[in-house]
């Protein structure tokens, strides 16, 4: 039976899975594309082996088993993880919550609550930036609805607001595996995403002719973000700034005490 691999069905995890759909790891694994929430959910039931999980809820899933070297981070502005307000942030009493989002939700409180310095209402919403922000003073929005955002709020990109204070980059997602759900082969798992990162990145013109007109953006824009905006790996800044936001979390309290990551 194939391996049952929970993808989030935005464009920044599209290069993490070109191998899998179209190169060395075609055919081999079962692909479902969800939201990040619905992928973490997933993992949790048992309906996938693998998943794209947001970074936040793999202190949240015991046993939980993290691919190395692979990630969803930014290490300066990220484009596609904002907080729309019409008011300055210092006024912002609620807040609209992206229901699409685990890890970005968390980051808006380690956010507001350690660097900015007032605590506002938070609501889960569904990601309808003008319904957003018609109930609340600001809105978090992710992935591709907060890339081709256009509208007349102010745009605050949460990666570089994480930079602005910490210095360090933010991982908003990795690659992990839920407790017996591959039996055996781990270390092959990890080097066949590795090889399905590598590839899609060397396929980003060929990613970006495909997703520019579904997302009624420039190619080059597009190219931009994938190469620029999003860095897949997971080095050492990176690990760095995921460790720093586990501890800010569980001082907010959306987290207990963090546990060290489990890599394969």
């Amino acid at each position: 039976m194939k391996p049952k691999v929970s993808v989030v069905q935005y464009l920044n995890t599209a290069p993490l899975v070109w191998g899998l759909q179209h190169g060395s790891g075609r055919g081999r694994f079962d692909l479902s594309f969800t939201t990040p929430a619905c992928c973490a959910d997933h993992l949790r039931s048992g309906q996938a082996d693998i998943g794209i999980l947001p970074s936040i809820e793999v202190q949240r899933i015991a046993g939980l088993k993290v691919l190395r070297s692979v990630s969803i981070a930014s290490k300066a502005e990220v484009r596609s993880v904002v907080l729309l307000s019409r008011i300055p942030l210092a006024n912002v009493r609620t807040v609209a919550l992206d229901t699409s989002s685990r890890t970005s939700a968390a980051l808006v409180e380690v956010l507001f609550h350690k660097f900015y310095g007032i605590g506002p209402e938070a609501h889960p919403c569904a990601p309808d930036p003008a319904e957003m922000l018609r109930h609340a003073d600001a809105a978090l929005l992710i992935g591709d609805p907060a890339l081709v955002y256009r509208g007349d709020a102010r745009v605050f990109d949460l990666a570089a607001e994480w930079r602005k204070f910490t210095g360090l980059p933010f991982v908003f997602a990795v690659w992990a595996v839920r407790p017996g759900g591959v039996a055996e082969g781990l270390e092959a798992l990890s080097r066949d995403f590795q090889s399905s990162r590598d590839e899609g990145l060397a396929h980003v013109d060929q990613i970006a002719a495909e997703w520019a007109p579904r997302l009624g953006l420039d190619e080059e824009d597009v190219r931009i973000y994938l190469t620029r905006n999003i860095d897949y790996t997971l080095d050492e800044d990176n690990l760095a700034g995921l460790r720093l936001f586990y501890k800010l979390a569980h001082e907010v309290g959306a987290i207990p005490a963090p546990v060290n990551l489990d890599f394969v």
